[in-house]
């Protein structure tokens, strides 16, 4: 493998699933590429993004099991999300006409934003001594303004963050806990938790982020690192997950590590409309089709499917593809799945049982060009 500077990443790992059988996998490069030490997959990434789906499993098993309707105000279960404001473009808030629903958080349009330093989330830390328990912090997040009325636009932000503390208040258990019990035991997903412990952090493959070429860092990096001019610099990035905001704070949008073998359990099972590889139901098939049934349209549509979401739509929290013409890909209509701040990229196909999950560790990862690459790669072998 030639790792140039414009390489995806010093290593990276693919498992595939298909039909409920493992048919490839794959590892290359290195997981601490200071230290030169192979990459196997079998090391723990942070996930990021990519644990999104998680949480919509976790809040589609509530929505099938009669908890609480996709059209139903956020209020009736959060009463602090009863009286929302909206910050205008000239900074004056006024009161929102839409109530959020369960539905927006799935869909991303609720008018949220990713922002961890608004006013909210400092009255959490100050309220909760620092501990973020999830769903206090979620109250407290209430208070901040929104970005667009509730329901028309589509905003990737901290909604499957609220759709954990949804979660936690309905089924009276801490966000972490419900899913342990209600997806990662039945799938006896044992390598995939929520918080780092000292054995995670050793096993953690290291992060890192791609230095451009010409910039001072760039030199020292490539003589302390490699020496020889060929242009092979990464920067350790740390194992710190950024979205780790407390001991406390069970962040439903981008919170897990896990194992390539772990966590694709999970996308061979969504690949089998709901049942695990050891035969175990998490979802019914009905709620799979619709968590990968486009929710969009119009303006939030166009807004959405560009870059690597061209031809794409969007459903219970995860892409789904809608238009192979736009999207240039070889992939089947309804293929759906997510991907994560680190490169980590679920691929799911319920019509063939398609179960793909694939991971790198480098922060920033050129989506946009490596997404559609591994969809055709992966395609083109059936």
């Amino acid at each position: 493998m030639d790792y140039r500077a414009e390489a995806v990443s010093p290593g990276n790992a693919i498992l595939v699933y298909l039909g409920g059988k493992r048919v490839f996998q794959y590892a290359c490069g290195y997981s601490d590429w200071e230290n030169q030490i192979p990459m196997t997959g079998e090391e723990m990434f942070n996930i990021y993004s990519c644990s999104k789906i998680t949480t919509v499993t976790a809040g589609t098993q509530l929505l099938e099991r009669g908890k609480f309707l996709l059209t139903d105000p956020l209020y009736e279960y959060i009463p602090e999300f009863k009286e929302m404001y909206i910050k205008t473009e000239t900074g004056e808030l006024k009161k929102a006409e839409n109530f959020i629903t369960v539905g927006d958080l799935f869909t991303m349009t609720a008018g949220f934003t990713y922002n961890y330093d608004t006013e909210g989330f400092k009255k959490a830390r100050e309220v909760t001594k620092g501990r973020m328990d999830t769903v206090e912090t979620i109250k407290c997040v209430a208070k901040d303004p929104l970005s667009f009325e509730p329901g028309t636009r589509f905003q990737y932000s901290i909604c499957h963050d609220v759709l954990a503390a949804l979660i936690s208040v309905v089924s009276g258990q801490k966000f972490r806990d419900y899913v342990q019990e209600n997806i990662f035991d039945p799938l006896e997903m044992k390598d995939t938790t929520y918080h780092h412990t000292p054995e995670t952090l050793e096993r953690l493959a290291c992060q890192y982020e791609r230095v451009a070429p010409g910039s001072e860092e760039y030199d020292r990096l490539k003589t302390q690192v490699q020496g020889d001019g060929s242009g092979r610099v990464f920067k350790n990035a740390g194992k710190t997950n950024q979205h780790d905001l407390g001991e406390e704070y069970d962040n439903g949008g981008a919170g897990i590590t896990t194992t390539v073998s772990e966590y694709v359990k999970l996308m061979a099972a969504l690949a089998n409309y709901g049942v695990g590889l050891n035969g175990e139901r998490i979802l019914s098939g009905y709620s799979v089709n619709l968590m990968r049934t486009n929710r969009l349209s119009g303006e939030a549509l166009k807004a959405y499917a560009v870059g690597q979401s061209a031809g794409c739509g969007y459903g219970l929290g995860v892409r789904t593809h809608i238009d192979p013409a736009k999207s240039g890909v070889i992939s089947n209509l309804g293929e759906f799945g997510w991907s994560g701040a680190a490169g980590a990229t679920a691929l799911i196909d319920p019509q063939i049982g398609l179960g793909v999950f694939y991971v790198q560790h480098m922060l920033k990862p050129d989506e946009k060009r490596y997404l559609p690459m591994l969809k055709n790669v992966v395609y083109s072998c059936f």
